[in-house]
Formats: C-alpha cells, structure tokens, sequence
C-alpha cells in the first residue's frame, strides 16, 4: 500500500504542478515542456530508484498487437478528424489557436515542429507516466478496476485542466468524456501486452489527428 501511495503521490503532484503551469504561469512551450519532463519522466526514475523496482518492463517489446494497435489508430485519427468536420459548424474552435499564441508562444510559424514533438516524443511521456507508471506498476500495488479508473481520471482531467479556455463548456465536458475514454481503452491495450508501446501507437494517431486540426485552424 505504502507504494500505491507514493505512485499515486507523484500522479497528483504531476498534474497540479501542470495544472498550474499551463493555467496561470504559461510560459512558453520549450520551458513548459522541460518541467512536464522532469514531473512525468524525473519523478518516476527517482521512484524507481527509491523504490528498487525497474520500470524496463514497461518498454517491453510486445510479441503481438502492433499491427491492430495501428489499426485501431487509425481509426481513431479518421474519427478525431471526422468529428471536427462534422461539427465545426456547431462548435466554435477559433479560440485553440488563440489560446496557444497567447498562453505558449505556438504560431503558425514554428508549429510544425510543436507539433512533431507533441505527436512522438509528449505521446510517448504522457503512455509511460499515465500507462506505464500510473497503471501497469500502480496495479501491482492495488487491485485493478481503482488502478484502471485512477489512471484515467488522472488522464481526463490533466488534459482538461490544460486546455481550460480553449472550447466553449459543451466542448470541455465532451473533451473530458473523450478523454477518459481514450485513456480507458488505452490501459487495456497496455494490460493485453504488458508494455506502453501499443498505447503509443493509438496515441499517435489521435496526437496525429488532433495536430492536422491545429493546421487546419492555423490556416484558417
């Protein structure tokens, strides 16, 4: 218990720190990203250390799954991006490039290369401290549905508290139930094979997905 206790510890502190950097602080994207590095990867390592418990498991090769994992992604790009033609003349998104000029210095100019590291390198943190750390160790310490609802709690809401201002309230809700959803399925693919790596494959495509929007909007 005392480790579940420490594994959850670190979740809270991840997100309240993040919270906090990106709602009131917002500094600019290269330092935002350096403290998310430090919270979501750091934090852990020292754990591991701490707690005498390897996390390369985590980063197992899986025997089988990648290629319905990049199925499944995607379909999930194709859905992200369906959803957003379908219903942009509803839902009014001009405020997402706003927020990110003005909270984190992304403009048209450099967010290619945001969003490149976004797509690759952030997917691949947020799979190892949400998946890896905050599900695959969390459940050796509690039983699985708390470990499984936790992480995507945790999930949901970090990304919620991120983007707070950026859609109207119908949009929030709708982005918190997708998320924790996403953060669902994405555990299960993860207990199926025991490693982060088909996650990251469904989280690519989706950061894939959601990165052409911000193109399409930048453009606009």
């Amino acid at each position: 218990m005392k480790q579940a206790r420490s594994i959850l510890a670190i979740l809270l502190l991840g997100c309240a720190v993040m919270a906090v950097v990106d709602g009131v602080i917002q500094p600019g994207y290269a330092i935002k990203s350096l403290v998310k590095l430090t919270l979501f990867l750091g934090l852990p390592l020292w754990w591991s250390r701490q707690a005498g418990v390897s996390l390369r498991p985590l980063f197992a090769r899986p025997r089988q799954g990648l290629g319905w994992a990049a199925g499944i992604g995607a379909g999930v790009f194709a859905v992200i991006l369906g959803g957003f033609f379908l219903t942009r003349g509803i839902f009014d998104f001009s405020g997402l490039t706003t927020a990110l000029t003005a909270g984190t210095g992304v403009r048209r100019e450099n967010f290619l290369w945001v969003a490149l590291y976004i797509s690759f390198v952030n997917s691949l943190l947020e799979e190892f401290f949400f998946r890896g750390f905050g599900f695959l160790l969390l459940r050796r310490y509690l039983p699985r549905r708390p470990a499984l609802g936790l992480s995507c709690l945790a999930f949901a809401l970090y990304h919620v508290a991120m983007t707070l201002g950026w859609y109207g309230l119908p949009v929030q809700l709708l982005t918190l139930a997708g998320l924790a959803l996403g953060g669902w399925i994405f555990c299960r693919l993860d207990e199926h094979s025991g490693s982060l790596w088909l996650s990251w494959v469904v989280h690519l495509g989706a950061n894939l997905a959601t990165n052409a929007i911000g193109f399409l909007l930048f453009a606009a």
